[in-house]
């Protein structure tokens, strides 16, 4: 099988970021023509990409998954592992917003969305345990924390996520969660 061509992947790209965009401001059944009309490209274009809107879907949604994974590593590259746990915090209030449209049209198709959504609490748990456990040793949390701590915190901050709104309250949530993980040291 030949490699992609490297226009082809920009395209791809290209069409899942308008498309996490058009589902976010219009919703999961925003017209595909809509989206690739937003993309600068023919339909066709998009198709070729993505045949079906299930497809985009989920597409979208592994991207979000794989970007928000991949984070965890690149800020704790750049940052204290306190505040590299803190700033993806935040990153996956952004995925929730993004979670709270996609998703219900996932579990609703029959198609591809169904072992994309099933594969992602892992993923997503295991990139905050890497995070936490960072913070831990570096002494920017307290030790008597485990990961199981965090999830559950977080899932207090994510109640009411598919709330107009939400997204402030959760926001000044983690900055309290984070106040109160901070090592007494």
């Amino acid at each position: 099988m030949r490699k992609p061509r490297a226009d082809s992947l920009r395209n791809r790209v290209h069409l899942l970021e308008i498309a996490k965009a058009a589902f976010t401001q219009v919703g999961a059944d925003v017209p595909l023509e809509e989206i690739a009309r937003r993309a600068s490209v023919g339909i066709g274009t998009l198709y070729r990409h993505f045949p079906t809107r299930d497809a985009l879907l989920a597409a979208v949604y592994q991207r979000e998954v794989e970007q928000l994974a991949q984070s965890a590593d690149t800020l704790l590259a750049s940052r204290r592992a306190g505040e590299a746990l803190e700033a993806w915090l935040h990153l996956l209030v952004d995925y929730m917003a993004t979670k709270r449209v996609i998703v219900p049209a996932l579990q609703a198709s029959v198609g591809e969305g169904t072992p994309v959504y099933a594969a992602t609490g892992a993923t997503i748990t295991d990139a905050m345990g890497r995070l936490v456990q960072a913070a831990i040793a570096a002494g920017d949390i307290r030790s008597d924390v485990g990961i199981d701590d965090v999830y559950r915190a977080m899932i207090g901050v994510s109640y009411g996520y598919e709330q107009p709104g939400w997204e402030p309250g959760a926001r000044r949530l983690i900055s309290i969660l984070m106040a109160g993980l901070k090592s007494q040291a």
